[in-house]
């Protein structure tokens, strides 16, 4: 591992994309501390301390935002607006036509489908920031806290939409940082920012079970989540690297007195075809009751009812609702992303076919077949993962799990990704050849 370290810092180049990539991750990290103008930032330590801050939608922001969120910082929204702007420009472009062209057109309409997705990540953001300065000047993002109206204490026009605009402003910077790191760094930029966030959040939930547990002054508890999340982890990075491999081979052509094709490949079905995107939906899709008492406290029954059984995370019904959500989204998700029937034509058109089946429509039929029975297994396993944090909370009575589903999902997945470009890029400036 030092031989390794040794390698990437004496490359002039990567070492150059990695020391700019860090210096970014600190500029980031430096804004998710700096407080919104009109936010009285001794009252929100003091709530903190006091006790966690509201879940559902906020909660999962917060998740995101690395605990910017609750701080009402300049970065407290995150790049959780372009997140949800990618996810709702990716399904659109399945069902509007016109996104389906700019998608085949190559650089061009990916260029402009970019440009669509900022300017409803903007939107998005006003959205957002707008609902969270409203719940924070009625004391919603901390319920149990005494000081909870103090926090901010100006609710005027003028101060509402100087904050709303400050954290939008925030988004937007957080997002062409991004674009930065993906341009001139290491990795995905989104991705980097987004584990940078997730992983921050982690020693300050780490030594809270400590400080609240029981067992020999609380390392008994601290050692179990070591455990549980090593396990965790090492279930992640076997699950998100099982795949299914499909043979495909190519029949041989004849042009001029030269031979093409012949050659076997395969086709890659991971178990886990969707990723962490179900999960992120199910949470968004649960979080909106949350939202009805955004203005104030409903008396009516139904209002109760969604208060009681869909804004908390530790109900049965918001737990079953939450894994069948789940289920179904990543079904969903696989269905409209990869498409059997195109990537049979692709194969017939060049001649390609898989061992045992006829090409065209019994190649797609047999695709979906194997999709499908593989994406049961994905399915269940987002759904038990995404449910480990809700019995940790039961089991460590109400403190944060370091190690929830949707967290150990994109840090691990994240980091194999990193990690992966930076041996490609190793291999490509120190290639040793075959024969040593």
């Amino acid at each position: 591992m030092p031989t390794v370290f040794v390698r990437v810092f004496k490359a002039p180049g990567l070492r150059k994309k990695i020391l700019f990539t860090l210096g970014i991750l600190l500029l980031y990290r430096l804004g998710q501390n700096v407080p919104v103008p009109g936010v009285d930032y001794r009252y929100v330590t003091q709530c903190i301390k006091e006790g966690v801050g509201d879940g559902g939608l906020f909660g999962l922001i917060n998740t995101f935002s690395g605990g910017a969120l609750l701080q009402l910082t300049i970065f407290a929204l995150g790049i959780t607006p372009y997140i949800t702007a990618s996810i709702i420009l990716q399904l659109l472009t399945v069902v509007i036509p016109r996104l389906e062209a700019l998608k085949k057109e190559g650089q061009a309409g990916t260029a402009k489908i970019t440009q669509y997705t900022r300017y409803l990540t903007l939107g998005l953001a006003v959205l957002q920031g707008a609902a969270l300065v409203a719940k924070a000047q009625s004391g919603g993002l901390f319920p149990a806290c005494q000081v909870r109206t103090q926090i901010v204490p100006d609710t005027s026009i003028f101060r509402t939409c100087v904050m709303v605009i400050t954290m939008t402003a925030g988004t937007a910077v957080a997002m062409w940082l991004g674009e930065l790191i993906t341009d001139r760094g290491i990795g995905n930029g989104m991705s980097i920012l987004m584990f940078t966030s997730l992983s921050a959040s982690l020693p300050a939930n780490l030594w809270g079970i400590k400080k609240s547990g029981k067992i020999l002054s609380g390392w008994g508890e601290f050692a179990i989540v070591i455990v549980v999340g090593l396990c965790m982890v090492c279930l992640v990075v076997f699950v998100e690297q099982a795949q299914r491999r499909i043979p495909v081979q190519y029949a041989k052509r004849m042009i001029g007195r030269r031979s093409y094709g012949g050659t076997s490949t395969y086709i890659p079905l991971k178990v886990n075809q969707a990723g962490v995107i179900p999960v992120i939906f199910a949470s968004s899709l649960l979080s909106i009751p949350s939202l009805i008492d955004l203005g104030g406290n409903s008396s009516s029954g139904w209002a109760r009812w969604i208060a009681t059984n869909l804004a908390r995370g530790d109900q049965p019904i918001y737990l079953t609702l939450y894994f069948l959500l789940i289920v179904f989204f990543a079904f969903f998700y696989v269905s409209i992303s990869f498409t059997p029937n195109e990537i049979a034509d692709n194969m017939k058109k060049h001649g390609g076919f898989i061992p045992g089946i006829r090409a065209g429509r019994p190649t797609a039929d047999y695709l979906g077949y194997v999709l499908n029975r593989i994406t049961w297994p994905g399915a269940l396993y987002l759904g038990l993962i995404a449910l480990v944090p809700t019995a940790a909370l039961v089991l460590f009575h109400g403190n944060n799990f370091p190690f929830g589903g949707t967290s150990i999902l994109i840090i691990v997945s994240v980091g194999l990704e990193t990690v992966k470009q930076i041996e490609s890029q190793l291999q490509q400036r120190n290639y040793e050849g075959f024969l040593r």
